[in-house]
């Protein structure tokens, strides 16, 4: 197990009964979370956040607000600075379980390598990446979170110059790198369970993770240093990513692992599942 605990101003207070109560920088917000089938520890804490999120039987669901909030406000983690807001997907515009992947980031990349970040969202890899020197390529297929992702940059005060923000399809970007002969030293990709592509058809991370592995290593350089991919998608284990891994990269040496990335619940014994992330480095 991975145990994210390099967090500072963001915390999980308690988890229970589908949901986990977290502090964003001293806001306290309750989320829903499939995974958290056990019961709450400390019920009273519950009455102090400031919203909840409300699933809805139809799918999706709504923030109930009990105690005014900005509408938005800075989380500073690891020397860097990101908005976060609710969002009407129950997201706050960041995971910050990936804090475990910026710190390994930013003392593996090195100073001018050619770092890609692939789904990016609102960039914490990649200001991670640019802070430890890099030259940063941001993809996400979404014209807003990428404008959110400039946004967490400044905030971070990385330099302009430092990231290239790129809306578009991941998979068909990476193909296009390929043909323009370029490379790169590391890449780090987050991709959703499943998603829709350009005719709107449905398409499943499984169905399709392989293929853009492959079509990655092709745009890693010679000296590449660092692949890392993330899976919040229940089929794709750490096992399974992990193989992968081993698969494509193992033929180049340097070492893999891959395991569950967990945060520790406070005043308890328990942790909160995150997801998976696996890894290859030199």
């Amino acid at each position: 197990m991975f145990i994210v605990d390099n967090l500072e101003q963001y915390r999980i207070l308690d988890a229970g009964d589908g949901d986990k109560l977290e502090s964003w920088n001293g806001i306290i917000m309750s989320r829903p979370d499939p995974q958290v089938i056990w019961n709450r520890e400390h019920e009273g804490l519950w009455h102090d956040a400031s919203a909840e999120y409300i699933r809805s039987s139809k799918g999706g669901g709504e923030w109930k607000i009990r105690r005014k909030l900005p509408e938005d406000w800075i989380l500073e983690e690891l020397g860097m600075r990101f908005k976060v807001k609710p969002t009407g997907f129950k997201h706050m515009g960041l995971f910050p379980e990936q804090a475990y992947n910026w710190q390994f980031i930013m003392e593996h990349v090195r100073e001018g390598d050619y770092f890609l970040n692939l789904f990016a969202y609102t960039g914490g890899a990649s200001v991670a990446a640019a802070k430890a020197g890099a030259k940063v390529t941001h993809v996400d297929a979404s014209k807003g979170i990428v404008q959110w992702a400039k946004e967490n940059a400044e905030l971070s005060s990385i330099p302009g110059d430092r990231v290239r923000y790129i809306v578009d399809d991941c998979l068909k970007f990476v193909q296009r790198e390929y043909r323009r002969g370029r490379k790169y030293e590391a890449i780090i990709m987050d991709p959703p369970s499943y998603g829709r592509g350009a005719n709107k058809e449905l398409w499943k991370l499984e169905d399709t993770i392989e293929e853009l592995i492959t079509e990655c290593v092709k745009i890693l350089s010679d000296d590449a240093r660092l692949f890392i991919l993330n899976s919040y998608t229940t089929g794709l284990s750490n096992i399974v990513t992990r193989n992968l891994l081993q698969k494509h990269l193992g033929g180049r040496g340097g070492q893999i692992e891959a395991d569950d990335l967990a945060i520790p619940i406070e005043d308890s014994k328990l942790f909160l599942p995150c997801g998976a992330t696996a890894r290859w480095y030199v």
